[in-house]
């Protein structure tokens, strides 16, 4: 059985595409996943980068980009009312609600849907009340604790060398994307390009030039 650690933040539309089709894409295959929420903000400033939201141009293209593969695989989906969000509310929730810093499939769908169905307001405190209420967190979300959870998560993505999300992380290596689920799943079945060089063999390139920022 493979452990499957699944590293999202519910900003990301991608992050809730692969939530949602990834037990489509991993029928028959033995894995345990490992649900953690990470602010993407964090991985962005560490990285020196800005998320496709906040660059012209490519914002629109992944909007239309994402309602696009939603219908295309299927998945109700929706955009909220307003994107980009501050999602730290939404992040502690799913972590309050764990025993282990790990919330379950219930609660992290519970949220994800909150966001991207319905096309309503991510941050609305009456509806973020209302999801509160549902969940039942364990503990409060303005704790010490769970917010330390959250630097933790995302302290722990950065040493893996994660970029973005969603990321999935087995064996130490790592999967980067919504297109990267099918490849994920070649992985979890043995698949032969991984048997061999191909992983490292791939990536040992020297950088063939440069430019400064």
């Amino acid at each position: 059985m493979k452990q499957i650690d699944f590293y999202f933040d519910f900003i990301s539309p991608f992050a809730c595409l692969a939530f949602e089709q990834l037990p489509e894409v991993l029928a028959g295959r033995s894995y345990q996943m490992h649900y953690k929420p990470v602010l993407f903000a964090g991985l962005l400033q560490h990285h020196g980068q800005r998320g496709p939201a906040e660059i012209p141009g490519k914002r629109d293209w992944t909007y239309r980009h994402v309602m696009w593969l939603a219908q295309h695989h299927g998945i109700d989906m929706q955009m909220p009312a307003g994107h980009p969000f501050n999602p730290l509310a939404l992040l502690r929730l799913a972590l309050a609600c764990s025993s282990n810093g790990e919330p379950n499939r219930f609660v992290t769908e519970s949220i994800f849907r909150h966001v991207w169905r319905g096309a309503l307001d991510a941050a609305d405190p009456a509806r973020l009340q209302a999801l509160v209420q549902q969940l039942a967190p364990r503990h409060d979300m303005q704790d010490a604790a769970v917010k330390a959870l959250l630097r933790q998560n995302t302290e722990e993505a950065l040493a893996l060398g994660i970029f973005g999300v969603p990321t999935f992380v087995v064996d130490g290596k790592l999967f980067w994307g919504f297109d990267a689920l099918p490849m994920l799943r070649d992985y979890v079945s043995g698949g032969a390009w991984f048997v061999g060089d191909g992983w490292d063999a791939a990536a040992d390139r020297p950088v063939g030039a440069s430019r400064n920022i």
